[in-house]
């Protein structure tokens, strides 16, 4: 059985609000070989005061993408939690300009995975990440009773 990361993709699932929110689509996943494209669009809303996309939202999209590559590999009823999200931040980014995302492992262990994930735009990298990211075993039901 797939788990929800795939269904999502599939269309069987609706995304994340997070993902609508970010304007976000999963473009390409290969889960064996540990790699991740989404494409995102920045919003009006998502603007600093210089008018660029502000960095927290890039951030987002950052986390989204590493989170999301390792949700694509774990077992159906498995989640993730992001532990730690090392940012920078490379140029401005636009608003209304698509932002191709990238990620990939480093290191993709049992419990624990190590990624990496950059944003580019017109071809230039805007903002990069690290990701520590830990597998989060399914949760099981509530012992006796209904």
């Amino acid at each position: 059985m797939p788990n929800h990361f795939h269904r999502m993709v599939r269309g069987e699932v609706p995304p994340p609000p997070v993902l609508t929110l970010l304007g976000g689509v999963v473009e390409q996943v290969d889960a064996p070989n540990g790699v991740l494209r989404t494409r995102y669009l920045a919003q009006p809303s998502f603007a600093n005061p210089a008018g660029g996309v502000q960095g927290g939202m890039l951030g987002a999209m950052l986390d989204d993408l590493c989170a999301s590559l390792t949700d694509a590999t774990v077992e159906p009823g498995q989640g993730v939690a992001t532990l730690s999200l090392n940012l920078s931040f490379l140029r401005p980014a636009r608003i209304g300009t698509p932002l191709h995302g990238e990620a990939r492992f480093a290191r993709r262990g049992r419990d624990i995975c190590h990624v990496n994930a950059s944003l580019s735009q017109d071809g230039q990298c805007v903002a990069m990440a690290s990701a520590v990211c830990k597998i989060v075993p399914a949760k099981k039901p509530p012992a006796g009773g209904s």
